[in-house]
């Protein structure tokens, strides 16, 4: 009886410190740090307030002012390459998104230019939910149209958005023929015929996925991909967000972009060593613009679509605070490309007589105020010059980031933030997933850097190709071309913005530079123009 009890006695303990062990793994709190990926579209490197903008962005500049900011920081010059190149940490030829996505069957082939990310690449999302995170997304995915390649499909626990490239901010279509989709999770969804904004849902989305998150899951650490739209064509803004701009850009983009310029080295962002690059010759002066009140209504509009962005940022901001969540969330805020400087008459598309802003207008802000977006530099989206790839880049982590600055002495890249994430998590890079082998990382961590410590040079080239545009930088030379122009030769040290072509004074490094290029287009698979 008694070797009964004592038996008893020991199963009972066994049980109780097994269901303790369960009890404490469930609810002991994670102190990885929640991740909060923000990423623009279309918007231009001077288009928030810490970069030089006119444009009211006091969320944004509060995560500057006590954040990192990079002077220098690349995307892909194009939407699908960089969300592809930002999830995967891989050149977006690599992954399978060489140029667009494909929106049907017919346009689907294997290989980089499949139109969808491949299964030799792995997302940010499908790493950090495998050890642990929650994942969540709201916003833009084009990344893949049919829906075996949806958001849910790689990697996130939940999403909300569009999975289109473009779309009224008012209805779910392009114009009057071209219809998009958005998804809830792996659903179709439409929105309501009335009191719907796109960039306000995918705000909504964001705030209600940490607040579940908070109630339902609050002792595992969430990665946030928040991937707005605005401010993309078509100008789309809200009444109250168009007042408040009213008359700003009456004195027109030559004295605007004057003014983000002074601003800018008032701001320590550049010195004045460096020289604005001029207005193009395609670009009329303003003071000979017959319609006035018209061109500065697009960029109005413009920017109360940047404005309304930085309100919804403001309130997830809200959201992390009032949950005590903001010590230990880092947040990267980066746009995918340039300004975009195409009109709408250029891409063949029907416009109605609509009012511009509202429900039915089509219109864009065309070349002049993208001019402007992408101040200091020369051109824009699609081009691989530097008004193309360059984006502001914010990195706040109060419990980590202490030292409040300007990065200046070096340059980072899209494909840098997968290989920063792995590091702050403590996780590594799979060599396979799902029986595939993956591609090995492109990138680097920036984390030396943002702790201000000595890092070498890049040890390997960086490379960029779209649409027959293509580039190499090689520590401060960067060797660029224009869809099989001739190719030119920039000292970024000393030329940021692209004025002087070194090319026939240093024969020898253009021609190493360029085959360089041609090797690496050959290994990722770049098409022939």
């Amino acid at each position: 009886m008694k070797k009964h009890i004592i038996i008893s006695f020991l199963v009972w303990c066994i049980i109780s410190v097994n269901a303790g062990k369960a009890f404490s793994q469930k609810k002991s709190k994670d102190d990885r740090p929640n991740i909060i990926l923000i990423m623009a579209d279309d918007m231009g490197y001077s288009d928030i307030g810490c970069y030089g903008s006119e444009i009211s962005t006091p969320n944004l500049d509060r995560l500057a002012k006590n954040g990192v900011r990079f002077r220098n920081f690349y995307n892909e010059t194009k939407c699908c390459p960089s969300r592809a190149s930002l999830l995967t940490g891989i050149y977006h030829h690599e992954a399978g998104v060489g140029g667009m996505i494909s929106e049907s069957d017919k346009e689907i082939t294997e290989g980089p230019y499949q139109g969808f990310l491949n299964e030799k690449s792995i997302t940010i999302a499908e790493i950090l939910k495998n050890v642990g995170y929650s994942t969540y997304m709201a916003g833009k995915w084009h990344l893949g149209e049919r829906k075996e390649h949806w958001p849910v499909k790689r990697g996130f626990d939940k999403h909300f958005g569009l999975i289109s490239g473009a779309s009224s901010y008012f209805e779910l279509i392009l114009n009057q023929e071209r219809k998009r989709v958005m998804a809830n999770n792996d659903q179709s969804w439409f929105p309501p015929e009335s009191d719907f904004y796109m960039t306000d849902a995918f705000t909504d989305s964001a705030v209600s996925m940490i607040s579940e998150h908070v109630k339902q899951q609050s002792e595992k650490p969430f990665f946030l991909y928040l991937a707005y739209n605005a401010p993309h064509w078509p100008l789309h803004a809200l009444p109250e967000d168009i007042e408040k701009y009213e008359g700003k850009y009456d004195i027109g983009w030559d004295s605007i972009r004057q003014q983000r310029f002074d601003k800018m080295i008032r701001e320590g962002i550049w010195d004045e060593s460096i020289k604005l690059s001029p207005r193009p010759e395609s670009v009329e002066a303003w003071k000979k613009q017959e319609n006035k009140k018209q061109w500065a209504r697009l960029m109005q509009i413009y920017a109360a679509m940047v404005d309304r962005m930085d309100q919804g940022i403001g309130r997830v901001l809200y959201e992390l605070e009032k949950n005590q969540l903001s010590e230990n969330t880092l947040i990267i805020f980066l746009s995918d490309n340039g300004a975009c400087s195409v009109s709408v008459e250029e891409r063949g598309l029907h416009i109605d007589g609509s009012v511009v802003g509202q429900k039915g207008s089509y219109k864009a802000y065309k070349e002049p105020w993208a001019n402007v977006s992408n101040t200091p530099f020369r051109f824009y989206k699609n081009w691989i010059h530097e008004g193309g790839i360059s984006t502001p880049f914010i990195m706040y982590w109060p419990k980590y980031i202490k030292r409040k600055r300007i990065i200046k002495n070096d340059y980072g890249h899209i494909l840098d933030v997968m290989p920063t994430i792995l590091e702050l998590t403590e996780t590594k890079y799979p060599q396979t997933y799902k029986g595939k082998k993956l591609v090995s990382l492109k990138g680097r961590s920036l984390m030396p850097l943002v702790h201000n410590k000595t890092v070498e040079e890049r040890k390997e080239p960086l490379f960029w190709e779209f649409n027959g545009a293509a580039a190499v930088r090689l520590g401060d030379y960067k060797l660029v071309s224009y869809r099989d122009k001739k190719w030119e030769l920039y000292h970024l040290k000393s030329d940021p913005t692209e004025l002087f072509d070194l090319s026939s004074e240093q024969p020898e490094l253009t021609n190493e530079m360029k085959k360089l290029y041609q090797e690496w287009a050959c290994r990722v698979g770049v098409k022939k123009k």
